[in-house]
């Protein structure tokens, strides 16, 4: 892992000390960054979150396609994990703690809004990170890849109407058409722009040179991006964080829980599968993990940059490296 990735939670400390400095410093006259809409877009964030993602699906070869079928039970199970069951297990445990266990600590509209933000966290599936965690615990890389490029295709037609049905269950009204515009413009678009370019760049200079000199040049973009759209989000979220800091922690109960049980709930049925160790871990770690550019991004566009929902897709970024490591501990361990 690179000092960033590995220092993750760090960063993000450090950021929510400098965005709530920065709110505090700048005052109201920071409404003017929240007031640079188009539509439902704010334009600072929408910037910042496509230099965050588009470094991502750069990287995704859709044509390991074609090997789709040497893996057919370790794909299954992801898919079964990533789609059928994990988004519904996060609304739940969402519903369980924001909705009842907190009713005494929360406002009803600020648990809706924690709920939302947990449901984005979980029907978007990593993929990124899930190629540093399946290295770390020595996972077959051609299974990661085809797992990834086949769960980015099936977020373009699913997500949408999950979100969608799940919001609707917890009795969160959101506009469906800024639902979909959202999904176009921080998926659909980045992913067909870095297909292109993938392809164009590999065709025109080779597979080395696309992956140890531009990857490595395109890295640090998606470094800073990520950074920026915290401090930008913290400055709008320091009055509340200041006046409800334990809010963080509440927030990061659930997702911690959420983690633990997708992984260990995907462990257990790859091993009843009888799945090597190579596919069972990085199966397990990708249901595990978020794509949490993708929900800060929609938390933003559909609840605004000062919402419950953005902040708690933002707690799902602080705890992602620390919890994930210990779930690479685990999977070494048990390495078999």
């Amino acid at each position: 892992m690179s000092t960033f990735e590995r220092y993750l939670s760090l960063w993000v400390a450090l950021c929510i000390i400098g965005g709530i400095n920065l709110g505090k410093f700048l005052g109201s006259s920071i409404t003017i960054l929240s007031d640079m809409n188009i539509a439902t877009v704010n334009i600072p964030v929408a910037i910042l979150v496509w230099l965050m993602i588009f470094p991502m699906m750069v990287q995704i070869d859709f044509s390991s396609i074609k090997d789709v079928g040497k893996n057919p039970k370790g794909l299954g199970l992801t898919l079964v994990v990533n789609w059928l069951i994990k988004p519904f297990s996060m609304a739940l445990f969402a519903w369980i703690f924001f909705d009842k266990l907190y009713s005494a600590y929360l406002t009803p509209e600020l648990a809706k809004e924690y709920i939302a933000g947990a449901i984005l966290l979980g029907a978007a599936p990593c993929t990124a990170m899930v190629f540093v965690w399946s290295y770390l615990t020595k996972g077959d890389p051609e299974y990661t890849l085809v797992q990834v490029a086949i769960n980015d295709l099936i977020l373009l037609i699913a997500f949408i109407p999950i979100v969608k049905f799940l919001l609707g269950v917890t009795n969160i009204a959101i506009p469906y058409d800024t639902l979909i515009s959202s999904v176009l413009i921080f998926v659909v678009i980045p992913l067909a722009v870095g297909y292109l370019i993938n392809k164009s760049l590999i065709k025109m200079r080779g597979k080395e040179w696309f992956t140890s000199v531009f990857l490595v040049k395109l890295k640090p973009v998606s470094i800073v991006a990520l950074l920026s759209t915290l401090v930008l989000l913290f400055a709008f979220q320091g009055e509340r964080i200041l006046d409800n800091p334990i809010h963080i922690f509440l927030i990061a109960i659930p997702l911690t829980i959420q983690t633990y049980f997708i992984f260990f709930l995907s462990w257990i049925m790859g091993k009843r599968l009888n799945l090597p160790h190579c596919i069972i871990s990085p199966a397990s770690m990708i249901g595990a993990s978020n794509f949490f550019e993708l929900a800060v991004a929609i938390a933003i566009a559909l609840f605004g940059l000062n919402s419950g929902a953005a902040l708690a897709t933002v707690v799902g970024v602080l705890i992602e490296v620390p919890v994930m490591l210990s779930l690479v501990k685990i999977s070494n361990k048990w390495r078999y």
